[in-house]
């Protein structure tokens, strides 16, 4: 299935955020998904900053046009929430966590 890893990004250590959602990622291939990890953008806003509405408004419409299912990372997260309720609106699973996720057959 086609994973958007929602979970935190600004708030605590934003390097830490990021690699909980990589190590996340990670698992979810393991288990035969494709991740998308938004707080990779992390990286492209480095380079070019956007306003924070911007980032807001791409990764809601990867999340509508392109995700199966979201994955909800602990943590305190207003975005994460708001994708959750979006997923939700939308009839898109949420999980809270990598052992409630389906294993997929890899291969």
């Amino acid at each position: 299935m086609r994973i958007y890893i929602a979970g935190p990004y600004t708030k605590g250590d934003v390097a830490v955020n990021v690699r909980e959602a990589i190590l996340a990622a990670d698992r979810l291939v393991e288990i035969g998904h494709t991740p998308y990890v938004p707080h990779l953008t992390h990286f492209w806003h480095l380079v070019s900053p956007k306003p924070y509405e911007f980032w807001l408004n791409l990764d809601m419409t990867i999340l509508d046009y392109w995700a199966e299912a979201v994955l909800r990372l602990p943590g305190d997260s207003h975005g994460a929430d708001g994708e959750v309720q979006q997923a939700l609106a939308n009839q898109i699973p949420v999980y809270y966590g990598i052992e409630e996720m389906p294993i997929e057959e890899i291969g």
